[in-house]
Parts: structure tokens; sequence; C-alpha cells
């Protein structure tokens, strides 16, 4: 059985910690959206930072990985489980590098 948007919301939420709103959309082909925001950081035209960028790239793990960056860079000292994975997504984060640069 899949889970639904909002269980998926839920466990993201949980993931992400204290600082995080999370929010599951569907783009235009009903593929889930995650889109992870910052409830401390407030960037260009007063809106909340987020994970969320135009295109494809915004799956479960891209949005985490991203989120998990932006709390070891701006928030260093926060605590969110997500951070077990930091290893796996700066790795993720050279492949991707890696292969740009052919």
């Amino acid at each position: 059985m899949t889970a639904t948007r909002s269980a998926r919301e839920r466990k993201a939420a949980s993931e992400a910690g204290a600082l995080s709103a999370v929010k599951i959309d569907l783009d235009g082909d009903q593929r889930f959206l995650y889109k992870i925001g910052c409830t401390s950081c407030v960037v260009r035209d007063g809106r909340a930072w987020s994970t969320y960028r135009p295109g494809e790239d915004n799956g479960y793990l891209a949005a985490m990985d991203r989120w998990t960056f932006h709390l070891t860079e701006k928030h260093p000292g926060e605590t969110a489980p997500c951070l077990a994975y930091l290893p796996a997504a700066q790795q993720r984060l050279q492949e991707r590098r890696d292969a740009l640069r052919g």
C-alpha cells in the first residue's frame, strides 16, 4: 500500500526537524513535489527560504538533501534526524558535480 500525501508530509516533517515547514503538492504529471521551508530564514521579498526549485528535481531525496545542506550551513547547532544522511547527501552532490564536468 502506498503512503498518502499527508502521511508522507508527516514523515518528511519529522525527518526535517523543528525548523522545517513541509508541504507536498502534485506536479503536472501527478508526481509528489516536496517543498521544505525554513521557519527561521527569510530571503528576498520577505519570503521564507525553501527547497523548492523549478523543474523536475523536487522529489523527496533532492529536497531533503538541500534542506540538510541548509541546516548545516545556516543553523549549525540545530539537530534533526535528516542530518544522519549528510554524508550520503554530500556524496550525491559530488557525483552530480562530477557528471557535469564530464
